[in-house]
């Protein structure tokens, strides 16, 4: 059940996305998508992951390893995202 919730909230947040961005300048652009993977791709995406490497490995250590690894990396993304677009010269 927590998977099919996590699936959800990645598709909207890709939808809504794509409903944001269209037709907008490549400034508005990479502004969204950095949110985008602020707020829901490094949380949501992360978990995910984490949560099918520790059930294939069968050891939730693996998985929390994981989540440390994975949630600032994405987050670190979508900051160098956002930055591009709040910097970006029009």
């Amino acid at each position: 059940m927590e998977f099919l919730a996590v699936f959800i909230v990645l598709f909207v947040g890709v939808y809504v996305g794509f409903i944001l961005t269209i037709k907008k300048s490549g400034k508005r652009k990479f502004i969204v998508w950095g949110l985008i993977t602020i707020f829901i791709f490094a949380p949501f995406l992360g978990w995910l992951l984490s949560i099918v490497y520790a059930i294939k490995e069968g050891d939730g250590f693996a998985g929390v390893g994981m989540m440390i690894i994975l949630f600032p990396l994405f987050f670190i993304v979508g900051l160098i995202i956002l930055g591009i677009g709040i910097f970006k010269k029009t």
